[in-house]
């Protein structure tokens, strides 16, 4: 009697060890699949900051490419410029073109030669105004760009600058992006389409940072 209940007790304990076996495989199983899964996510990890940095590179290229596309040009705001289409009223979209280029070019210079300084319609390859998102039908003064044939004229322009003082009219090359940052810069400055900045904490000696991005 005694026999045959230690052999029913060997039997449904051999039973219970059986199902834990199966249900360890089971965890093991899945163990494998979660130890898959979370390699797979570290690569997907890896591959996605590959992929920001490619990014991130290929976002500066065309900023730098768009930047170059503009080196020759400068943006004058707070010129007040009317347009005079009366030669144009009659002919096409191109000779209405032509002439609003032409006015605003030609009040441009008027403009910034009454503040004695030194601009010459033969080095301007365009002139022409930029329209600005919601401002159209307003009576705002539209920036104006001035595409210079060289580089030289544009730089000599923008020395001049100075001669603006006490106007409301601004003369800053034309960038491709805008910098904006708060109570952390000292000074920012332009040269050549670069944009350059001064932090607060730099020594007084200390160079200019080129930035090339925003982020």
């Amino acid at each position: 009697m005694a026999l045959k209940v230690i052999q029913k007790d060997m039997e449904e304990l051999k039973d219970a060890m059986n199902m834990m076996s199966g249900e360890l495989a089971i965890l093991t199983k899945q163990q494998s699949t979660i130890t898959d899964l979370l390699t797979e996510i570290k690569q997907l990890k890896i591959q996605t900051v590959e992929q920001a940095k490619k990014i991130d590179f290929l976002e500066n290229r065309v900023a730098d490419l768009e930047q170059y596309s503009r080196i020759n040009d400068v943006l004058i705001t707070g010129l007040d410029i009317r347009s005079s289409y009366s030669q144009a009223v009659r002919g096409s979209r191109s000779d209405i073109n032509s002439e609003h280029e032409a006015t605003t070019k030609e009040q441009a210079i008027a403009f910034l030669q009454s503040k004695d300084i030194d601009i010459e319609k033969e080095n301007i390859e365009a002139c022409h105004t930029l329209s600005v998102k919601g401002q159209r039908g307003k009576k705002v003064s539209l920036p104006i760009i001035i595409r210079f044939t060289n580089r030289k004229h544009k730089i000599e322009l923008l020395k001049q600058g100075k001669n603006l003082k006490g106007t409301s009219v601004y003369i800053n090359e034309h960038l491709a992006r805008i910098l904006k940052k708060q109570n952390k810069i000292q000074a920012t400055w332009t040269m050549n389409c670069k944009v350059y900045i001064k932090t607060k904490d730099a020594p007084e000696n200390a160079r200019g940072l080129w930035i090339r991005s925003l982020d």
